[in-house]
């Protein structure tokens, strides 16, 4: 029950763990799983678009998760992106401010659908918005929901501000 577990295929422990480093560390101490998310984001997207990522490898059998932060040009309430988020295809908006309110990737198993969960405004920076996505990431690609999420807020939110 107290034996020692060996680290054969990760560089920490990974059971009952969560470890804030997926593959080779290259220029800047990012990783390059951290490197293709920023440089897909920015092809498919927006060159110029500013962005930073974490990826962590948590022991789940299935399921991608994100914890967003957004920042607009212009103010966008919660309320907006919410009826914006559950107008988008291939998005479902469970959002509730209550106990099991959100989706959890044990969740999305099986399901095609990108879960958007605990939308809310970022008091730290102006115009900012916090999401918490998940999505079975074996039904759709890995990078895909984020930036399908990413592109309809951005269209949808500019095209109301012109």
């Amino acid at each position: 029950m107290n034996d020692p577990i060996k680290n054969e295929k990760f560089t920490k422990q990974i059971a009952f763990n969560v470890i804030p480093h997926i593959d080779d560390f290259i220029e800047g101490g990012i990783t390059k799983e951290e490197w293709k998310m920023v440089a897909e984001t920015k092809k498919i997207l927006d060159p110029k678009i500013k962005l930073t990522a974490t990826c962590v490898r948590v022991p789940v059998f299935v399921g991608h998760s994100e914890a967003v932060n957004i920042e607009f040009e212009s103010f966008l309430s919660d309320d907006d992106a919410r009826d914006i988020l559950r107008e988008a295809p291939g998005c479902l908006v469970v959002d509730k401010r209550e106990d099991e309110g959100y989706v959890t990737p044990i969740e999305c198993v099986g399901e095609y659908a990108t879960y958007i969960s605990r939308i809310r405004n970022d008091p730290t920076i102006d115009n900012g918005l916090d999401l918490w996505v998940v999505s079975d990431n074996l039904r759709k690609g890995a990078a895909l929901n984020a930036v399908q999420i990413a592109e309809l807020l951005v269209n949808r939110y500019l095209s109301k501000a012109a």
